[in-house]
């Protein structure tokens, strides 16, 4: 893979950039669906569909062959990954996806980009995870949409550490360094543009549905469906180190109006351990001095 150690002037060079060659997947993507290809005639669509969501760029991958090659009579894009699997074919699935190239082999060389991809990608399954139930609790109508959506949310962290290690790697230590700098004006100030642009960017270019572009798009962030989103992927990368970090406060807050749950009931839902939870939970109000006594 081309690496790049400069900004680029615009997004579209970015996309140009970032859509080179095969995006490559996990090493245990292609591992778990080798061993589901030994016994393709028991496999089922379902078993398919959990292995790629595992993977944020198995499932890139997948929706976009699929937007690349929709068929004149289907009037409607496929924004989830069972209906992917089905529409495909098991068959036809495992001949189009053999041989993929892998994260671990393209940054062999690389050891400290492979850490923060994996890295990524680890927040993202979390971020997927926070979505599904979040939408489970609001009774959306299509969860697996949202868990999508959160799952693709932060893919251009992962390209970025792919194809430029050495800025990404500038963007963090910027913020080690001033603990108040938001991710996206360090983004901005060594890329030239936040993640979540050049993200829209690609989906755009790769051709994504416009209902997975929608819901990853935070200029909408008035949308319960995106907040759902924007919420789950804002707290996985806040707790990835532990429950202390600053925002996570702000986090529950929106949270506790975006699901109608008290501070309390949150804090349940998410497991956070009791050291943790003491210190977000709010002061208890003070009680009112008795009334004196009469003289």
């Amino acid at each position: 893979m081309t690496r790049l150690n400069q900004a680029l002037p615009s997004l579209e060079a970015y996309v140009a950039l970032f859509s080179q060659g095969n995006l490559p997947v996990l090493r245990r993507t292609v591992r778990d669906l080798a061993a589901l290809r030994e016994a393709e005639d028991q496999v089922n669509g379902k078993q398919i569909t959990n292995i790629i969501l595992g993977d944020p760029l198995m499932t890139l991958r997948l929706l976009g062959h699929l937007e690349a090659n929709r068929g004149r009579t289907q009037n409607h894009a496929i924004t989830t990954i069972d209906r992917a699997v089905m529409m495909i074919g098991i068959s036809p699935f495992f001949r189009l996806f053999n041989e993929l190239p892998t994260v671990e082999d393209a940054l062999a060389d690389t050891p400290s980009a492979l850490i923060g991809v994996l890295g990524v990608i680890g927040r993202a399954r979390r971020a997927a995870r926070y979505a599904r139930e979040w939408a489970i609790i609001r009774h959306d109508l299509d969860v697996e949409e949202i868990t999508i959506a959160a799952l693709l949310h932060d893919t251009a962290d992962i390209l970025c550490w792919a194809f430029a290690p050495t800025l990404t790697a500038q963007v963090y230590a910027r913020q080690r360094a001033d603990r108040t700098l938001r991710s996206v004006t360090a983004q901005r100030e060594v890329f030239g543009f936040s993640a979540n642009e050049i993200q829209l960017a690609l989906a755009r270019k790769w051709q994504l549905p416009d209902l997975l572009i929608h819901l990853m798009d935070e200029s909408s962030a008035d949308n319960p469906r995106v907040r759902t989103v924007a919420l789950a992927n804002a707290l996985a990368r806040h707790n990835a180190k532990g429950w202390r970090n600053p925002a996570i406060p702000d986090d529950l807050t929106a949270l506790q109006g975006l699901l109608k749950l008290n501070r309390e009931q949150l804090i349940r839902r998410l497991a956070i351990p009791e050291e943790d939870a003491q210190l977000l939970l709010p002061e208890p109000a003070e009680a009112p001095e008795p009334p004196a006594a009469p003289d």
